[in-house]
């Protein structure tokens, strides 16, 4: 069954609680079947397996409290998400420094007033200083006021209605002991009207630096946004004109000049030029395109002037899949948030519960002042215990880590992917396009006295040139590099299996395999040795005979990457095991897995056959990563923990693999890997601080430490940390960003 999924904007979530009902919300929904809230992006998906109800999506959002909308264009809902996260900033920055304006003198006033009240005049100034606080609860805090209306009249709770519900409880005791002081032992009549002012103040603060450290974590996005260009230059009639990007269509020839960034994907007709690609696959250096290479949309030509055909347009462009897929991952769920979720969809309401019945201990067995005692309690319980850092813990570091992999040129399809690749033992290679470059290449030529290695291969070239055989292709490019000349054989003759013969230049050429000279009855008994030394290395050797003598011997190969060995050594650095699975011949593949360090090898392996082999590793205690090229390797790839597609490039065999590496180097694996558990390990650094504060900040708050020190928690001391904690975890999960592969 096809899902497909529509994301939703909800700018008015604010803590893990509010996660849990959107979620359950959506899902409540006919024909949901799963629905994923990102809280850093205030952003929903939905999967829906039929037409989409759109209004019984957005009413199911109305009915708790969390309106929501559409999100039509990503380009769109993002320049309106950074403008609300802007208007946003503005108001938490202003009205927290005005909350922390008026409290902080009152703060600094403890040292010279008493803040009790035993005198009318006392009633008189405290009750001043009560109308004041009340004013700053309704203009700076109203926002947390309204959502504990909200959260009354939709029977939840969330983060705001903790602090509503602290600092209007210490406002209303206090406004209790300036209006009937005499209804309080005269040690209960402190008044706590800074707390309520400051603790307001220092959340509005927290949230507003929060919000711009966010910013910085969803930079990935924006920056491949940018990548989009707004016009395109067609050629029509002769005549060049610019449209908006949107109007392109399949089969439209484009014209882009040095500086500007490709439209859309498509195929080089003419010209040729350097292109930028490194947004895309994570290479800095320029590559070189000519007629009949692709280039990508959001690329940037260099110094050439080309035309190309337009193929892919729209959402089918490579740089609009990248952009769909982080954006995905990034709101992607990872097994080791079940907990989190578990937990922060009870946790207010525990909470509550936990400090209702804690202020009653205090009230009925505590020390006097047991009233100031038990309210003091409620007050930094319902503070400390705001779940923020909780909610945050996960998704920042997500977001900060699949950001990050796309910049390096790694594409990762879900958190899942990036939980399981940081867990890794063994990963399995492909060699032909992965270890080695994946094409046959001319590797080394031998030749006879009196006769040139540019002659050979101008000869070999010309030969060949009429030839189909797949190792043709390496001498004829071969001979191009060198910029040979090469001219149509005659009398061409092939036998399959053997060679090739024919006059080149009125010069009877013969080339092939050793059985092909002793059929044409030619020594090369002198030759044999070099041959098998050639086949030892893994490479093919070629005979090559000119009138009736042989000449020389072309090697042919398909030539391990240059960085193959290098990146190998980083895996097994890492602790992890490389194993070569291909299904190239025994001796060309041990040849191979000798030159980079390779010592497990299973070679001669069918495609079919490749997934059992993963799966024998597996039922072995394994946890193994794959490397392909995500077509004939799938059935391996989808049998693997993870599957690495590589080399992909601009193909959207994206969708094959769990990661994508846009570079065809091992390197980009390893990257992975190492990213993948540099973020496990952000993710569990945050989830630790989170869970350790409100675990040890709960008890604290409810006074298990007054029998040893004979002091309770400060309310503002609470709201302080409570912000700083949310703060901590963004920052924490920012480093991310600025992560180095070794």
């Amino acid at each position: 069954m096809k899902l497909e999924t529509i994301s939703l904007s909800v700018p008015d979530m604010s803590c893990a609680g509010c996660v849990a009902k959107v979620e359950k919300a959506l899902k409540s929904v006919e024909h949901v079947h799963d629905a994923r809230v990102n809280l850093a992006e205030k952003t929903a998906e939905v999967d829906v397996d039929c037409q989409p109800d759109i209004v019984a999506l957005l009413q199911s959002l109305e009915a708790i409290g969390k309106p929501g909308s559409l999100i039509d264009s990503e380009e769109d809902n993002r320049r309106q998400q950074e403008q609300r996260d802007k208007e946003r900033y503005r108001y938490l920055l202003k009205h927290g420094l005005f909350a922390l304006a008026v409290s902080i003198p009152l703060m600094l006033s403890m040292f010279f007033i008493p803040m009790s009240v035993h005198t009318p005049q006392d009633q008189w100034l405290w009750g001043s200083v009560g109308i004041v606080t009340l004013g700053i609860l309704v203009f700076s805090g109203r926002h947390f006021f309204k959502g504990l209306v909200d959260s009354i009249r939709h029977g939840s709770a969330s983060m705001d209605t903790l602090i509503a519900l602290g600092t209007g409880t210490a406002w209303i005791y206090s406004m209790a002991v300036v209006l009937w002081p005499e209804w309080f032992p005269v040690a209960a009549r402190h008044v706590y009207f800074e707390a309520s002012a400051m603790i307001i103040g220092l959340i509005n603060l927290g949230q507003a630096m929060e919000l711009r450290a966010k910013g910085k974590t969803s930079s990935a996005i924006k920056r491949l946004l940018g990548l989009q260009a707004k016009t395109a230059r067609l050629v029509r009639d002769g005549e060049e004109v610019d449209v908006p990007v949107a109007a392109v269509k399949a089969g439209d020839i484009i014209r882009v000049r040095p500086g500007e960034r490709i439209p859309v994907d498509g195929r080089v007709t003419s010209g040729s030029t350097l292109v930028d690609e490194s947004m895309l696959t994570g290479e800095p250096l320029p590559v070189s395109k000519g007629v009949d290479d692709e280039v990508a949309a959001g690329t940037l030509n260099k110094n050439g002037s080309i035309l190309f055909v337009a193929e892919k347009v729209g959402s089918d462009t490579a740089l609009a899949h990248i952009i769909q897929l982080v954006k995905q991952a990034q709101n992607a769920k990872m097994p080791i948030t079940r907990l989190t979720d578990q937990i922060s969809s009870v946790f207010v309401p525990v909470v509550i519960v936990i400090a209702i019945l804690s202020a009653l201990v205090w009230y009925f067995v505590g020390p006097q002042p047991a009233i100031a005692h038990a309210f003091v309690v409620l007050t930094t319980v319902l503070i400390i215990a705001c779940p923020c850092a909780l909610g945050l813990a996960t998704p920042m570091s997500v977001m900060a880590g699949v950001g990050r992999a796309a910049e390096l040129g790694m594409l990762v399809r879900n958190g899942e992917a990036l939980q399981k690749a940081s867990q890794l033992t063994t990963v399995v290679v492909d060699k032909t396009g992965t270890v080695t470059e994946g094409a046959p290449a001319v590797t080394d030529i031998l030749v006879a006295n009196g006769i040139s290695e540019e002659q050979l291969l101008e000869l070999a070239g010309s030969l060949e040139s009429a030839s189909e055989h797949p190792l043709a292709e390496a001498i004829v490019s071969a001979a191009r590099e060198r910029s040979l000349t090469l001219t149509e054989p005659d009398d061409f003759a092939m036998k399959s299996g053997f060679g090739i013969s024919g006059q080149v230049n009125d010069q009877t050429v013969l080339l092939g395999n050793a059985k092909w000279m002793t059929a044409n009855k030619l020594s090369h008994d002198d030759w044999q040795v070099k041959a098998d030394q050639l086949a030892d290395e893994g490479k093919t050797p070629v005979f090559i005979a000119l009138e009736n003598k042989v000449a020389g011997i072309l090697a042919i190969a398909d030539p391990v990457r240059s960085d193959s060995k290098a990146a190998i050594e980083r895996l097994q650095s890492a602790g992890i095991k490389v194993v070569m699975l291909t299904g190239d011949h025994r001796k060309t593949a041990q040849a191979v897995a000798k030159q980079v360090g390779i010592e497990e090898v299973h070679a001669e392996v069918l495609p079919a056959d490749k997934a059992s082999h993963v799966k024998e590793l597996q039922e072995a205690g394994e946890k193994v990563g794959m490397t392909g090229d995500g077509i004939n390797d799938a059935p391996a790839l989808a049998q693997a923990d993870v599957g690495f597609a590589m080399g992909c490039g601009t193909d959207v065999a994206i969708e094959s693999a769990d990661i994508t590496l846009m570079r065809s180097s091992l390197h980009g694996l390893v990257d992975a890997v190492l990213l993948s558990r540099a973020t496990l390990k952000n993710i569990r650094q945050n989830l630790f601080g989170a869970f350790i504060y409100n675990t040890l900040g709960i008890p604290v708050a409810a006074g298990v430490l007054y029998p040893l020190t004979g002091m309770l928690l400060n309310p503002v001391v609470a709201g302080a940390a409570m912000a700083c904690s949310s703060v901590t975890v963004v920052t924490n999960a920012n480093r991310l960003r600025k992560f180095k592969a070794g």
